[in-house]
């Protein structure tokens, strides 16, 4: 009986087995037309750039930390310089 089961699961669960993982790394994902500004850009050159945040963030921790909020990524401010810029996930570029 054991083993009717087993075969049972084992036959439902192949095709599963053989679906095809796809990955896509961080740096690739959001709106590749839109490049975010680079580390040690200036909040003048971002905002000259894109214009005022969609979303403003208060400074965090020490050394300070801001977030500013864009529809398409996000940036890290330390101070008055970026640290860091993502891009936000989009799940309509599949």
């Amino acid at each position: 009986m054991k083993g009717i089961v087993l075969c049972i699961v084992v036959s439902l669960a192949a095709p599963w087995a053989l679906a095809e993982l796809r990955i896509t790394p961080i740096g690739q994902q959001g709106n590749p037309a839109i490049d975010p500004p680079a580390r040690g850009d200036s909040r003048l050159a971002v905002l000259e750039r894109f214009g005022l945040p969609d979303e403003e963030h208060p400074a965090v921790g020490t050394p300070p930390i801001t977030r500013w909020d864009y529809r398409t990524f996000s940036v890290y401010f330390e101070n008055d310089h970026v640290v860091s810029a993502v891009r936000h996930h989009d799940t309509r570029a599949r």
